[in-house]
């Protein structure tokens, strides 16, 4: 048995399907998948408090953190030191979705042994098989990664081969900021090009950006699907409501035929762990909801929540 302490919600989730839950000690703040993740103690904070507070004002709390601290993270050293772990897993990807890992491996070179830091840093679907394998490797229970790896890879392939016939491939904007508007990186791009669409402001493989909201006009989206970044569908139901003060947005395809989705990103999308092939399937569901009936959604005229089971 390894100890081990998870500072990201996607390892969190790696290490579950992985029998490895009663071998995490701690977990980060965010942490909240599956549900024996909230009975462990937690060693990270955010001081940034996303309640009551605008998208507008969070990015301007978020980049002055970053500017004058260089995190927007606290870590409970004492406890961490309590808690004694073998294993760290962390990450370099974003120094916005979690400690940085600087930061970590610093802290973890003080610590008794010192512990094993992991970084999880993916980029793409593969990069996050790849990230399974590795927590499984250093875990010891690398057979238990293979059999979950293909399960997923299975339910890609579906998808995949299934859109592959689909001769309509609508412009799909993932939205991961409303205000100021990004776009998506990353896997983002990769999923809704699996799922039978293309994301002309989509930077795949790459960091997401900020854009200006021309751009967006410019490329007239006929599906907005608002993946915000941390955000429940409930908070993100306020940025949507401020997407239609934004100029000319009522000009949109999207916005004229109803085609504007909110997906429970926090949970889903911005998690790179097993469940971003339950995102994928979501996008299916959104893109081409006759051809996968399965995981479509339906709802109000003007807006689309998507509740994955």
């Amino acid at each position: 048995m390894k100890r081990i302490v998870s500072l990201l919600p996607a390892a969190t989730e790696i290490a579950a399907p992985l029998g490895l839950m009663d071998d995490v000690v701690g977990v980060s703040h965010e942490c909240d998948f599956p549900s024996e993740a909230n009975q462990r103690p937690r060693v990270t904070h955010c001081p940034i408090h996303h309640a009551g507070t605008t998208s507008r004002e969070v990015d301007e709390r978020v980049r002055g953190a970053l500017r004058e601290n260089g995190t927007i993270y606290e870590i409970d050293e004492p406890l961490l030191r309590k808690l004694q772990p073998d294993v760290i897993l962390t990450q370099k990807l974003c120094d916005v979705c979690a400690v940085g890992y600087g930061t970590v491996a610093g802290l973890a070179e003080t610590l008794p042994g010192p512990p094993q830091v992991v970084n999880l840093e993916p980029a793409s679907v593969a990069d996050i098989f790849d990230d399974i394998r590795g927590v499984a490797e250093v875990c010891g229970v690398r057979e238990r990664a293979d059999e979950l790896i293909a399960s997923l890879s299975k339910r890609v392939d579906i998808v995949r081969d299934r859109a592959a016939t689909i001769v309509n491939r609508p412009r799909c904007f993932v939205m991961e900021w409303v205000d100021p508007p990004f776009c998506s990186g990353h896997w983002g791009p990769e999923l809704v090009e699996i799922a039978g669409s293309y994301d002309p402001l989509g930077r795949k493989h790459q960091p997401s950006a900020q854009v200006d909201w021309q751009e967006v006009l410019d490329a007239r989206p006929e599906i907005i699907v608002l993946a915000l970044c941390g955000y429940d569908v409930n908070r993100a139901r306020q940025d949507y409501e401020l997407l239609w003060r934004f100029p000319d947005f009522d000009s949109l395809p999207a916005a004229q035929r109803g085609e504007n989705y909110l997906v429970d990103a926090g949970a889903y999308f911005a998690r790179p762990g097993p469940r971003i092939v339950d995102s994928l399937e979501i996008l299916a569901g959104i893109l081409h909801p006759d051809e996968f009936p399965e995981f479509a959604s339906r709802g109000p005229d003007d807006l689309r929540v998507v509740l994955a089971a």
